[in-house]
């Protein structure tokens, strides 16, 4: 496995992702500290659907029955302060 910091894999991406296919494993560190590993990904793509199926049949997970992306968003009305404000005061 291979250990690179951040700025090494802002400056050699290309060649790490060339290593990655090849089959090496990436761990990024910050400040010598994992945050995250970069794999090669597996040639058969899944759909997160059928990555559930067997949980489904399990009984463990129910699907969604129709798709969560909308056409049309609707407002919701709320007392109290705009979020926008809450968030400037939160950054005070």
């Amino acid at each position: 496995m291979i250990h690179a910091g951040i700025k090494e894999v802002k400056n050699n991406l290309s060649q790490l992702l060339a290593r990655v296919k090849a089959g090496e494993e990436i761990l990024i560190t910050k400040r010598g500290k994992p945050i995250a590993r970069i794999v090669k990904e597996n040639q058969g793509y899944n759909s997160i659907r059928a990555a559930l199926e067997p949980l489904v049949q399990g009984g463990l997970v129910t699907l969604p029955s129709r798709s969560i992306l909308k056409d049309h968003i609707s407002v919701v009305e709320a007392s109290g302060k705009p979020v926008s404000e809450m968030v400037i005061e939160n950054r005070r």
